[in-house]
């Protein structure tokens, strides 16, 4: 993981302590709102923690809703941060319940942004640390090498584990992208139960992003 200095970390508590609100939701690329801000994505399977990490980063328990059906998965949700950044909802991966052809639609459509969004500074893709990278995460991991957008995994519900397990799943995480040519090399474990991580995820995005105070 990367070193962050206390004044870094302060900073990026004092800009996610700042007014988040949900902008909108996207299901064609023609409504995408302009490239006008910074943003950082969030990727990952359905039920990977997605709309719990959101939260917790802003500290708001509803600003990302989170559902056990592909709802607002389908669309691609921009949440805006004090006007400085935009967070970025991608579709869920690996619906079991949803049609291929439902599926195929909203993981084009996450596709078709990373392909071309200037402002796009960083896709973090969750992973739950309780099974690690699991084949599904591939076509994503894939995905996002070919896209050439910088990337960084993200292990979710680090508090589901034994004491020491997280460590070894973050090792056995780097070492599998370690050849990935868009992978960023750092892997940041969290928790949005229990707060852990999001110190760091906080100031490894507002490092990626260049926003300051």
């Amino acid at each position: 993981m990367d070193d962050f200095t206390p004044e870094e970390l302060e900073q990026g508590r004092i800009l996610f302590a700042r007014p988040a609100t949900f902008v909108m939701g996207c299901a064609k690329i023609e409504q995408l709102p302009d490239p006008d801000l910074p943003e950082v994505a969030f990727a990952g399977r359905s039920n990977v923690g997605k709309s719990s990490l959101i939260n917790g980063l802003v500290g708001m328990h509803k600003l990302a809703r989170a559902s056990n059906e592909p709802g607002r998965t389908r669309e691609v949700n921009f949440f805006d941060l004090d006007g400085r950044m935009r967070l970025v909802d991608l579709p869920g991966y690996g619906w079991a319940k949803a049609s291929k052809a439902t599926v195929k639609k909203f993981q084009d459509l996450g596709r078709d942004y990373l392909r071309g969004r200037v402002t796009l500074k960083r896709v973090y893709l969750l992973i739950d640390s309780r099974h690690g990278l699991k084949k599904v995460d591939d076509e994503a991991l894939d995905a996002l090498d070919l896209a050439a957008v910088s990337y960084q995994i993200i292990l979710t519900k680090a508090d589901k584990l034994k004491k020491g397990e997280a460590e070894k799943v973050q090792a056995a995480t780097l070492k599998a992208i370690s050849k990935r040519p868009a992978a960023y090399p750092a892997v940041i474990v969290t928790s949005a139960e229990k707060g852990d991580g999001m110190p760091e995820l906080r100031a490894e995005i507002m490092r990626t992003t260049g926003v300051e105070l």
